[in-house]
């Protein structure tokens, strides 16, 4: 916290910082490999941009890294592990306005929990604003996101998959989405107002997805599909609303899949 290493039952953050009373905060989760974070670079320049959007200085990107390197030798180095990094405005007083205190740095390291092979996805009857002021910014005001899970779980599934306001497909609550369209691997653009998400870069890189609008209908007619996240990698969706598609995984998901298998053993830092 704030560049000084803290046991976990002593960890303290003040009932005045402005992450807790407002969400005024970012945040990047990373998955650890090996004992190594997973593309860290790549995550750092995303926390970077998320700290722009919400008008936060820029994070101490030395001070996060020595942090990180901290936390993992005194875990000593775990072979597969989560690490969040979360900057917020620091303390404030209540309500909506900033003052001028210094950023709170927080870096903590959690399980990283095997993901299921396949995921059931469930559409959210509510759509991002992929006009907001906060449209691809990655903020702790996650509480949307957090219901729209419970949605899905309510219903059955393990995701929930965004629509945006022009009716495009736009998301998951903690995902990002591809689809094979017309043979093609396709990915809804930084546009539709989804998050960039970090695999989904690397996905695009290595295995040659497009991006274009959707119709958020589209995805119940595909024949394959499959999620991307720091803690998924690749994950084929074996349903959408229930209904079973046709091949789970598909060839090109299977291909993905590969594909970003051997290139992220080859280059941890991609």
């Amino acid at each position: 916290m704030n560049g000084t290493l803290v046991p976990d039952d002593q960890a303290r953050v003040p009932v005045t910082d402005h992450g807790l009373t407002t969400g005024d905060g970012v945040f990047e989760a990373l998955k650890v490999t090996g004992g190594v974070p997973f593309a860290l670079t790549r995550h750092l320049a995303r926390l970077c941009a998320s700290a722009k959007g919400l008008g936060l200085p820029e994070p101490d990107l030395d001070q996060i890294r020595a942090g990180v390197t901290a936390v993992l030798d005194a875990a000593g180095r775990p072979d597969r592990a989560r690490i969040r990094i979360t900057v917020t405005a620091g303390e404030s007083a209540l309500g909506s306005q900033r003052t001028a205190a210094a950023p709170a740095t927080i870096i903590q390291l959690g399980e990283l929990n095997d993901a299921a092979p396949t995921c059931d996805v469930i559409m959210f009857p509510w759509p991002r604003n992929e006009r907001g002021a906060l449209a691809g910014v990655k903020t702790t005001s996650y509480a949307e996101n957090v219901f729209a899970l419970s949605y899905a779980r309510q219903q059955g599934g393990a995701e929930a998959i965004f629509g945006n306001l022009a009716g495009n497909l736009c998301e998951g609550s903690g995902t990002n989405v591809f689809v094979v369209a017309g043979g093609r691997l396709v990915t809804p653009p930084l546009s539709a107002g989804c998050l960039a998400g970090v695999t989904r870069g690397l996905v695009i890189d290595w295995a040659g997805a497009v991006e274009e609008d959707l119709p958020l209908s589209a995805l119940a007619g595909v024949g394959e599909a499959f999620l991307t996240g720091t803690t998924r990698d690749v994950q084929p969706i074996r349903s959408v609303d229930g209904v079973l598609l046709p091949a789970v995984p598909g060839p090109v998901t299977r291909k993905a899949a590969d594909i970003f298998n051997a290139r992220s053993a080859e280059d941890l830092d991609p």
